[in-house]
């Protein structure tokens, strides 16, 4: 039996074992497997037969120049596509790209276009962080019902998942630094193209990383954010601070809002599930941001399998401090011109709306990259089965710090012909800060007010 096998009949025994409420961690045995046939995330270590997705080997953390600002050389710039998926050719490529994917050809088929490169799984992340993966992989497991977690360390609680809502959670706790500040645009073109750019000062921290972080008593909390809006002055100075909890069933999302105008602190339960994104122009929802966040508790999770797609990653290309936004926004959807795909094995899961329960997506199709746990692509359907909008992240390694994450996350509207792109730095003054010190007491309503001031 080859690997990818093993796994799906683990997940059919694992969804078994969930619907009769044993939340089981895997064995030592189990758990040997990473680092040796799995990557020490989880991944197939190997390649495919064909070698068009090739063996892990982890990218050092010099494999590219870092300039003043921060900004990483793209260490795949002398390499040319292998073929470009357009179009006319889509139908020979169906196999491997999502339902979304294939859509947008439909939906433009004169402009978009999925240039196909060769393949780098080099996503890494700190010898410390593989260590609390692997202690996870036999300590953590799934509690009320799957929505929330017990015995959980760092980052990827479940490195061989066994169902479907365990390879969500390794989505949401995912690696991202430990602290991060970065300054980053969001733009939502209108159909023709036209734009305006909204620009984030945001700050990460994940729970571990707190000066005052106690082991012992690690609460409920995953991560704390902050997020202010720098520009357009119209909406300058507002800010969003959310203390992110595990179980968001047993204890909502504590979010608050610092309106500028006012000049004060309210608190904002709108922020989580289809409340509608920050400055977003209503193109996407609360639980959109990162692709997927939140509570996973208004839906039924069921993994599919694993397979093979073409999804973007390595994206230095438009994170380049060359380009310009214009060169990057495009009516319709971004330039593709500047994306990089790669063939990549990604686990497939999909979310159904649980009878009683309401969202403005009745389905969400997930495609995660078996590497990193990001999710890659999601395709998302509305009330009555038709597919609506498709997401879509633009991935790079930030290989000298070990984090693999976003350069763009895309959300697209099929129907209304308007999109979002958030995430863009290239014209900003410096790419992402990692390893910021900070404490709790940086995350409370009243550093939210002294933070709103402009």
């Amino acid at each position: 039996m080859n690997m990818t096998k093993g796994l799906l009949r683990a997940g059919v025994l694992g969804l078994s074992m969930l619907a009769s409420g044993v939340m089981a961690a895997v064995s030592e045995s189990e758990a040997a497997k990473l680092g040796a046939a799995l990557t020490p995330m989880g991944a197939e270590k190997a390649g495919n037969a064909d070698n068009s997705i090739p063996a892990w080997s982890p990218m050092p953390k010099n494999a590219g120049a870092v300039d003043s600002k921060g900004f990483l050389a793209n260490p795949y710039a002398s390499e040319k596509p292998l073929f470009i998926i357009t179009a006319s050719n889509v139908e020979q490529y169906k196999d491997k790209l999502a339902p979304g994917q294939y859509a947008m050809f439909k939906r433009y088929p004169q402009s978009y276009r999925i240039p196909v490169y060769p393949g780098h799984r080099g996503a890494t992340v700190p010898d410390s962080v593989l260590a609390a993966i692997k202690r996870n992989a036999v300590n953590a497991r799934l509690v009320a019902g799957g929505n929330g977690l017990e015995n959980f360390e760092t980052a990827i609680p479940f490195p061989i998942p066994a169902n479907g809502v365990e390879v969500i959670w390794n989505h949401i706790t995912r690696y991202r630094g430990g602290t991060v500040k970065r300054l980053v645009t969001q733009a939502t073109p209108q159909p023709n193209g036209s734009y305006s750019i909204v620009k984030f000062s945001d700050q990460f921290v994940f729970r571990d990383r707190m000066k005052d972080y106690d082991p012992k008593n690690p609460g409920n909390i995953l991560f704390y954010f902050k997020q202010q809006v720098t520009a357009p002055a119209r909406l300058a100075g507002g800010v969003l601070l959310v203390h992110e909890t595990i179980d968001q069933v047993k204890e909502p999302r504590s979010a608050w809002v610092y309106n500028a105008g006012q000049r004060r602190v309210r608190r904002a339960p709108e922020v989580s599930y289809d409340g509608p994104g920050t400055a977003s122009d209503g193109t996407r929802t609360s639980d959109n941001l990162d692709m997927y966040n939140g509570a996973p508790d208004r839906y039924d999770w069921k993994l599919v399998g694993k397979q093979e797609m073409y999804i973007a990653s390595n994206s230095h290309k438009l994170d380049d401090t060359s380009l310009k936004y214009d060169d990057v926004i495009k009516a319709g959807h971004i330039n593709q011109d500047l994306t990089r795909y790669e063939l990549r094995r990604v686990w497939h899961v999909t979310a159904t709306l649980k009878s009683g329960q309401r969202h403005i997506y009745a389905k969400r199709d997930f495609f995660i990259d078996e590497d990193t746990w990001q999710a890659a692509v999601i395709d998302h359907y509305d009330g009555r089965g038709q597919l609506w909008r498709v997401a879509e992240a633009h991935s790079v390694n930030y290989y000298d710090k070990q984090v693999p994450w976003y350069v763009i996350e895309t959300l697209y509207d099929l129907q209304s012909g308007r999109y979002m792109a958030l995430g863009m730095k290239n014209e900003e003054a410096r790419a992402y800060e990692f390893d910021f010190n900070a404490s709790s007491s940086d995350f409370t309503p009243n550093a939210l007010r002294q933070e709103g001031v402009r």
